[in-house]
């Protein structure tokens, strides 16, 4: 099993560690809804030093990039981040990813942990194809990099102490590369999957252990607090984002997804798979993701059935917990559409049990 720079240290700190695509990482610390709730009041610090960074740089990154992503790479400028999606050539998807764009010939894209033997792939055949130099033009450094996510109100106060860089405000989805904690050239994002605010910083792991002991330092009197993965999952779904493997796989559209906002069917953006996903809109959808609020009690898991009122599969779960900010069951899932509108009633199969629910807009947190 794999560790990052951090595994010794979450230990230490009495972390309770599970293998997670293929690293021990932590999953809570002090316990999840204690951690959930203080990275969206203070602040919070995550390891995610298991997330994938490969590098694309030369005249042909620009052209492999608006390629391989559904989002318009065209409209990234220097110190600007895309969420974006990679559509796997049959109509599905091989990962979601970020997008940095350094200059016009530099960029780098942070693929999920679980898939970086997949997208190293399937970039590497691309790349190969337009004649770049894998290892080069192309380059995997998900080994060299530690990441940590710095999320929360006040998450860049934090961070601003560390630096003699303007930072705090920092337009959402950019990025500035700065000296931090005496650390050159630390590439720091307004970016994160929490949607409580803050910051993402790469760094080499060499200096990982100095700039986890500087944040915490500086976020003491902020009331900073390691937090694990199990949180990290309460706050995306929260916000209702896309976790890979869950809402959005290999048979998932963007489209379906609700993701069609980075699905960019602009004059010059002739990503993989643009004819399918343009066929597919001007059809119509069969199923949509939805969020959903629990009304009878119980909690919705991942894969359960979801019936209509006669009992009737109409779709599954895909993710579901009891959300800490709301004080209620919430969850995804995919339906038929005509069960997608909001205020639709429908039904989870929990175990043999039918319990109400309803379909509501996301995100199920407002701030």
């Amino acid at each position: 099993m794999k560790t990052t720079v951090f595994t010794d240290t979450h230990i230490k700190l009495g972390a309770k560690m599970e293998p997670f695509a293929g690293y021990n990482m932590p999953v809570q610390y002090q316990g999840i809804i204690i951690e959930h709730n203080n990275v969206r009041q203070k602040v919070g610090v995550f390891d995610v030093s298991h997330m994938g960074e490969f590098w694309i740089k030369g005249p042909k990154a620009f052209a492999l990039l608006q390629k391989l992503t559904t989002n318009d790479v065209a409209a990234l400028s220097d110190g600007k981040v895309q969420y974006t999606t990679v559509p796997n050539g049959r109509g599905g998807i091989v990962d979601d990813m970020l997008v940095y764009r350094v200059d016009e010939q530099t960029y780098m894209v942070v693929p999920n942990a679980a898939n970086i033997d997949k997208d190293w792939a399937w970039f590497a055949q691309h790349a190969e194809q337009m004649g770049m130099e894998v290892g080069k033009e192309l380059y995997n450094a998900s080994d060299e990099i530690s990441q940590l996510a710095v999320q929360g109100p006040l998450a860049l106060k934090v961070m601003q102490k560390l630096t003699d860089t303007p930072i705090e405000d920092m337009v959402y989805y950019t990025f500035k590369k700065v000296n931090l904690a005496g650390v050159k050239d630390v590439i720091l994002s307004t970016t994160g999957y929490t949607g409580a605010g803050g910051c993402e910083i790469y760094f080499a792991n060499a200096d990982g252990k100095k700039i986890w002991d500087a944040v915490f330092e500086a976020g003491k009197e902020f009331g900073i607090m390691p937090c694990g993965l199990g949180c990290r999952d309460t706050l995306r779904l929260e916000m209702g984002f896309c976790l890979y493997g869950h809402e959005i796989n290999d048979e998932t559209s963007p489209i379906e997804a609700g993701l069609g906002w980075i699905t960019k069917m602009v004059p010059g953006n002739d990503f993989i798979d643009r004819d399918k996903m343009e066929k597919l809109k001007a059809e119509g959808l069969k199923r949509k993701l939805v969020g959903f609020e629990m009304v009878d009690r119980g909690i919705a898991r991942a894969e359960y059935p979801i019936c209509d009122a006669e009992g009737n599969v109409i779709g599954h779960v895909c993710s579901g917990s009891q959300s800490p900010s709301l004080g209620k069951a919430i969850g995804t899932g995919y339906v038929k559409t005509e069960f997608s509108k909001a205020g639709s009633e429908i039904y989870i199969d929990v175990r043999g049990r039918k319990l109400k629910a309803q379909v509501v807009k996301i995100p199920f947190y407002k701030g």
